[in-house]
């Protein structure tokens, strides 16, 4: 675990809010400069506390409403089975995280698609390329919270 300072967290909550804030307002924000907040940005870049910046989407926007929790159990837990597993789910661009898990289920994913229909597709395209023992699903219905902001 790095250690951050509390400038380093007033930062960090800042630009997790808005990864596009100038360094000016940042700074203004903060109470410190321009030069010292890039420097401190970089220094976070540099050692991995800061992994990468992007856009938020609004995915109902681009036609992508449903998001599907896939419970996911096997029997296969050799290394080259994991390894296959692994590369599928990273190969499918709906599927935004896939987690090995403790407890009755082995694996949880979470996808967006544009409704059933287009789940069944992700359903088929992966049982073709993998084996599971078995697969369920769950739909949201309701997004109560989503965020990309950890508590810092």
């Amino acid at each position: 675990m790095e250690k951050i300072d509390t400038f380093d967290a007033k930062i960090l909550r800042l630009i997790q809010a808005d990864a596009a804030l100038p360094l000016d307002e940042i700074g203004d924000k903060v109470g410190l400069s321009r030069n010292a907040v890039w420097r401190r940005i970089k220094a976070m870049e540099a050692n991995g506390t800061i992994t990468g910046r992007a856009a938020l989407l609004d995915p109902a926007k681009l036609g992508l409403g449903l998001t599907v929790f896939m419970m996911i159990r096997t029997d296969r837990h050799a290394p080259d089975w994991l390894e296959r597993f692994a590369k599928v789910t990273r190969d499918m661009p709906e599927i935004l995280g896939a987690y090995r898990m403790t407890g009755e289920l082995d694996y949880l994913i979470r996808a967006r698609v544009a409704d059933v229909k287009d789940y069944d597709r992700l359903y088929q395209a992966i049982v073709s390329r993998i084996e599971l023992a078995d697969v369920s699903a769950s739909f949201v219905m309701e997004e109560i919270k989503e965020t990309t902001v950890l508590p810092v």
